[in-house]
């Protein structure tokens, strides 16, 4: 991607988005700084940082221009009060940028009677969902972040649902469900990262939310094995959400929807690996 310069961006938690992420950063001659609890497997052209944020209260980091949050909710009572508010005082200065990756789980309420959009009332039933919505209203608060809520994310190495349709396993086929391909979602943050009027906040999601029981058959077609029952309980209604603004910013998706998604994970699919 055009328009990077020789800034430095700080990825806190840093798995599989961060890694993709940090690396596209470092081809276009960014630095990058990474931190996590246990950091050997990040890249060397990293500069890696070992902290635990629940408990390094101590902790120094460098000044960065850029950061993305990409931790995932924590277990602590507190949530992420602890880990945002160690990382405010760690950092001399608040970043020019911060995005924080939350999730369009904070709608898990809404239902699906009209598309979920930017514009819609988050509507947690969770708790995870409420530390989810907690965490984003503190890094706006501390940092000034943009929000990302991406649905749920697949792509290489994320191949839950490709074992469970082999197994046979069954499935809510009527549960309503939105997904992101990875290196759509991996784009969307480096472009966030380095436009100069970027949307407060953006749900990643395809152009095409589709009930589950569409999803495991099309899987099973091309997996050449039957078809997974359904289950026998009513699914949770899960919703639709309307991914017109990641569309209008990004440009066309890589993967437009679950079958052009699910086909590439698929041609790369060892089920003997694990």
């Amino acid at each position: 991607m055009t328009g990077a310069t020789n800034r430095t961006t700080l990825l806190v938690g840093c798995g599989r988005i961060g890694r993709r992420l940090g690396s596209r950063l470092v081809e276009a001659g960014e630095q990058v700084v990474a931190v996590r609890r246990s950091p050997a497997e990040l890249p060397e052209t990293f500069t890696r940082i070992t902290a635990d944020l629940l408990l390094d209260q101590g902790l120094e980091l460098p000044a960065v221009d850029r950061m993305v949050i990409t931790l995932p909710p924590p277990e602590d009572e507190h949530g992420y009060r602890t880990p945002l508010r160690t990382l405010a005082a760690a950092l001399p200065a608040v970043p020019e940028r911060t995005l924080f990756v939350s999730s369009t789980r904070v709608f898990e309420g809404c239902g699906a009677e009209h598309p979920v959009t930017e514009a819609t009332a988050p509507w947690p039933l969770s708790e995870r969902a409420r530390v989810l919505l907690r965490g984003e209203r503190l890094a706006e608060d501390l940092f000034g972040a943009l929000i990302v809520r991406p649905a749920g994310i697949y792509g290489p190495g994320r191949e839950r649902l490709l074992r469970s349709v082999l197994a046979g396993d069954a499935v809510p086929h009527g549960r309503r469900t939105n997904r992101i391909h990875e290196a759509d979602l991996v784009r969307a943050l480096e472009k966030l990262l380095l436009d100069p009027s970027p949307p407060p906040l953006l749900h990643a999601v395809d152009e095409e939310p589709a009930r589950l029981g569409r999803v495991v058959a099309h899987i099973a077609a091309r997996l050449g094995v039957p078809v997974p029952p359904s289950t026998q309980t009513p699914p949770r209604g899960g919703t639709v959400l309307d991914g017109a603004l990641l569309r209008s910013f990004l440009g066309p998706l890589d993967f437009p929807d679950f079958r052009s998604g699910y086909d590439a994970v698929i041609d790369d699919f060892d089920p003997a690996a694990r």
